[in-house]
C-alpha cells in the first residue's frame, strides 16, 4: 500500500482519471513527473505564459520519497538551478502550487482526514467523522521571491512547524497550532457557510481518490493471494491531507499510507532532555479512529449481531432457542462504548460513483490474461492472447501492428519504472495500450466513452468465451460418464433376460 500512495504513483493514478474524466478529477493540482516530464513541465509552462503574459505561477516541488515536509520547496522558475541540480538523484513530483487558500485567523492549514479501507473486494470505505486542522505558524502572504523559503509561511506539515517558535500547544479543541476539523466546521458555520456541502464534496474527493488506486492494489492483491482462497481480513487506515481553497473547494494535497497515531508531542525541558506530553486534541481524534477500526475489523462481529438478532426474536421462538444459545452467548462488549465515529461511504454511495470505475474493469482484464500467478507484469504472449480472444485484431490492427505496439508503449515505461528487475507490460502501460485500441475502433466519442465501449465489447467476447470452455467441459464430462453407464445397462440387461425367458418357459410347461 505504500508503494500505491507515493507522490509519483498516487499522481499517475489520477492523471489517468483525469483524462477519463477531467470534470470530476479536478481536485487535484496539475503536476509533471521529474525527471521524466522534466522537458514537458518547462514546454507547457512556457506555452501558457505565451498566451497569458499576466500569468505568474508558483509550483510546489515534492520528492517522491519524502515525508513530513523534507525536501519540499517552493519555484517561481522551471529552470530554477535547485530543480535541475537534483532531478536525476531524487525524483519528485511539481504541481501547481494553490496561491489562495482558505485563512483562519490569517494562517494556511490543510485538514488531515482519517479514511478506513475495510475490503477491496468488494471495496468499503470509511471516513472519520472528525479529523485534524494542521496549522502554519506565519501569517500567509501570496508567494513572491522574498518570501518562497519561509515554510513556517507555506508548508502546512506539523513535523516541521512544530519547530517553529509560533507553535502553539493548546488543549482546547479550537485554538492552537493543531485543531480538530469540527472546530473549523463550527467556525465557518457561524459565518453561514454550508457545512454540508463542504464534506459531500470532502466524501467525494476521498472516494474518487480510492477509486483511482484500486485497480493497482488489486494486481499487488492478486500476486500474494491464492486463486479462489479468501484473503486474509486486511484492512488500511489512511491519512488524506485536503487543503480548502478561499472558495471551499477542497483540494487533495496527498495520500499518507502510515499516518502518524502518536498522541503525544515532545517538550524540551531543558537542552537535549526531552518529555512526552499528552495532546488532547490528537487523542480525541486518534483514539476513536483505531477504537472504531477494530470494533469493525473484529472477526466476532458478526457472530455476536447474529446471536443479538435471534435474541431479540418474539418469546414463543426464543423458547426453542434457549437450550441452543444459553452456553453460546456473550453480552455485547461494545455496549458501553460511544457511537461509532467512522461513517460508512461505500458502497453506501456507490451508484453515484460505479461509473468511474473504468480503469478497474481493466485492471481486470489485465489480471485473467497475466497467466503465472505471482506476476504483476503482462508478457507479450499474453497480450497477444488479449487481443485475439477479445476479437480485437483486424486488416487495420494486424497481429504484427499489435506485437509493435506492446514492445513501443512497455519499453517507455520499463524506462522510468522505479524497479526494472522484472520485463513486461505494467498495468499503466496495458492502460495506455487499452486507451490507444480504443481511439482506434470508436472514434468521434469522447474518451470515457470510447474506453466504455472497448470494456463492454471485451467484457462481451470473453463471456461467449467462458460459456464455450463450459458447454465444452460439460461435453467432455458427458462422454466419460456415457461409456460407463452403457457397459453397466447392458450388464443388467444380460442378467435380466435370461431370467425371464426361463420363467415364461416354466409357466408353458
Amino acid at each position: 500500500m505504500t508503494e500505491m500512495v507515493r507522490k509519483i504513483t498516487l499522481s499517475r493514478a489520477l492523471r489517468i482519471m483525469q483524462n477519463l474524466f477531467p470534470e470530476e478529477y479536478n481536485f487535484y493540482p496539475r503536476s509533471w513527473i521529474l525527471p521524466e516530464e522534466f522537458q514537458l513541465f518547462v514546454a507547457q509552462v512556457q506555452t501558457v505564459k505565451d498566451n497569458d503574459p499576466t500569468w505568474r505561477p508558483t509550483f510546489i516541488v515534492k520528492p517522491d520519497s519524502g515525508c513530513q515536509g523534507d525536501g519540499i520547496y517552493l519555484i517561481k522558475d522551471p529552470c530554477d538551478c535547485r530543480l535541475t541540480g537534483t532531478l536525476h538523484n531524487r525524483p519528485a513530483v511539481v504541481q501547481e502550487y494553490i496561491r489562495k487558500p482558505l485563512l483562519i485567523d490569517k494562517l494556511k492549514f490543510d485538514i488531515r482526514l482519517y479514511v478506513l479501507l475495510k475490503s477491496l473486494d468488494p471495496l468499503e470505505i470509511y471516513i472519520a467523522k472528525d479529523g485534524l486542522s494542521r496549522f502554519c505558524t506565519e501569517p500567509y502572504q501570496e508567494p513572491n521571491p522574498q518570501n518562497l523559503h519561509h515554510v513556517f509561511m507555506h508548508l502546512t506539515n506539523y513535523s516541521l512547524n512544530i519547530h517553529s517558535g509560533k507553535f502553539v500547544h493548546s488543549d482546547s479543541a479550537s485554538t492552537g497550532s493543531k485543531r480538530t476539523f469540527s472546530s473549523i466546521l463550527c467556525r465557518l458555520s457561524s459565518k453561514g457557510v454550508d457545512i454540508k456541502k463542504v464534506w459531500s464534496d470532502i466524501i467525494s474527493l476521498v472516494i474518487k481518490t480510492v477509486i483511482a488506486l484500486t485497480p493497482e492494489l488489486k494486481v499487488f492483491y492478486q500476486s500474494d493471494i491464492p486463486t479462489g482462497r479468501p484473503g486474509p481480513t486486511c484492512f488500511q487506515i489512511l491519512g488524506f491531507d485536503i487543503l480548502l481553497m478561499k472558495n471551499l473547494k477542497p483540494m487533495l494535497l496527498e495520500v499518507n499510507a502510515n499516518p502518524s497515531m502518536r498522541i503525544e508531542h515532545e517538550y524540551e525541558l531543558s537542552p537535549g532532555v526531552f518529555e512526552n506530553i499528552p495532546s488532547l486534541v490528537d487523542e480525541e481524534v486518534k483514539v476513536a479512529v483505531i477504537r472504531d477500526t477494530l470494533r469493525l475489523m473484529d472477526p466476532m462481529k458478526k457472530k455476536r449481531e447474529i446471536q443479538s438478532q435471534q435474541m431479540d426474536k418474539p418469546f414463543a421462538a426464543k423458547e426453542d432457542l434457549n437450550c441452543d444459545l444459553a452456553g453460546d452467548f456473550e453480552p455485547n462488549p461494545e455496549a458501553h462504548l460511544p457511537s461509532i465515529c467512522l461513517k460508512q461511504v461505500f458502497p453506501k454511495y456507490a451508484k453515484q460513483f460505479n461509473y468511474l470505475r473504468l480503469v478497474d474493469r481493466m485492471a481486470n482484464l489485465f489480471i485473467r490474461f497475466l497467466g503465472i500467478k505471482g506476476t504483476m507484469k503482462l508478457g507479450p504472449t499474453g497480450f497477444r492472447t488479449f487481443i485475439r480472444n477479445c476479437k480485437l485484431s483486424s486488416s487495420s490492427l494486424s497481429m504484427a501492428a499489435v506485437d509493435i505496439l506492446y514492445i513501443d508503449i512497455t519499453r517507455r515505461w520499463n524506462s522510468v519504472a522505479l524497479d526494472q528487475r522484472d520485463t513486461g507490460m505494467c498495468l499503466q502501460a496495458f492502460v495506455e495500450a487499452f486507451f490507444f485500441l480504443a481511439q482506434r475502433k470508436f472514434k468521434l466519442q469522447p474518451l470515457h466513452e470510447q474506453v466504455a465501449s472497448l470494456i463492454d465489447l471485451c467484457e462481451y467476447h470473453l463471456s461467449l468465451l467462458d460459456e464455450k470452455r463450459l458447454l465444452c467441459h460439460r461435453g467432455r464430462s458427458h462422454q466419460r460418464n456415457t461409456p460407463q453407464m452403457n457397459r453397466t445397462t447392458h450388464s443388467a440387461a444380460g442378467s435380466s433376460a435370461p431370467r425371464v425367458i426361463g420363467a415364461s418357459k416354466l409357466s408353458h410347461s
